[in-house]
């Protein structure tokens, strides 16, 4: 199956262990090395009075896809909420 990058941000990632919605994909980390995608980058969650400043953006592992439907791409995250990362980037923080 094939699909461009304006695809995949089309389509809401969901979660299968709780049915979180975890928002739409905002870009993709590459392994420019290996040319391989290492994962999707994420909006964080926004809170309290804060619902239009931009939240810490979250590392998605591409081993957690489960499947990429037409609409959806669902993944399996444990409990403990998305693993920690070096590419999980907070506000005006750029990586090195």
């Amino acid at each position: 199956m094939e699909s461009s990058f304006l695809d995949l941000r089309c389509k809401e990632v969901v979660n299968v262990l709780d049915g979180r919605r975890l928002g739409h994909i905002v870009d993709l980390v590459f392994d420019l090395n290996t040319a391989r995608i290492l994962g999707f980058m994420l909006p964080g969650e926004k809170t309290g009075w804060n619902i239009f400043k931009n939240a810490n953006q979250l590392f998605l592992p591409f081993g957690c896809v489960v499947r990429i439907g037409e609409d959806t791409i669902l993944v399996e995250l444990p409990e403990q909420g998305i693993p920690a990362n070096p590419f999980v980037l907070t506000q005006g923080e750029e990586k090195t």
